[in-house]
């Protein structure tokens, strides 16, 4: 995308430019959304996540033939907002048509996941002090 403006808007959000800040930005204002509701479960569906590491093949390895993160078609059974494309998919020769990561999705679970820890951690010292007091 190249716009003299510094934005380009796509569906669902943008993408912006600030000097050398690139920003990948979808919508997320609450005038967009209904039912808002906490996220909850999240510690449970991160228990079901499957960080790796790979070495890609040479093809697709670029300039670091190193890579870490998830598999697209694991990942979609736990998130499937995270992952596009359809497992094992080809194209009319024939040629692999691979699916993508979007990680930004892992964010929201994440830390929804984290507060989880939190409060069990604050529930669990509050019963040792307890205990021990």
């Amino acid at each position: 995308f190249y716009t003299d403006n510094g934005s380009a808007f796509v569906t669902g959000g943008n993408i912006s430019t600030n000097g050398s800040t690139t920003a990948f930005n979808t919508t997320s204002d609450y005038r967009s959304k209904n039912n808002i509701q906490p996220l909850t479960d999240a510690l449970s569906r991160v228990a079901l996540l499957r960080p790796v590491k790979w070495t890609w093949k040479e093809e697709l390895g670029g300039t670091d033939p190193n890579g870490e993160g998830f598999v697209a078609h694991e990942l979609a059974e736990i998130l499937p907002m995270a992952v596009t494309g359809e497992k094992d998919a080809v194209d009319a020769e024939g040629k692999p048509e691979y699916q993508g990561v979007d990680t930004s999705f892992l964010v929201a679970t994440l830390t929804a996941a984290i507060q989880e820890q939190q409060a069990l951690i604050e529930a669990l010292t509050t019963r040792i002090t307890t205990l021990e007091g």
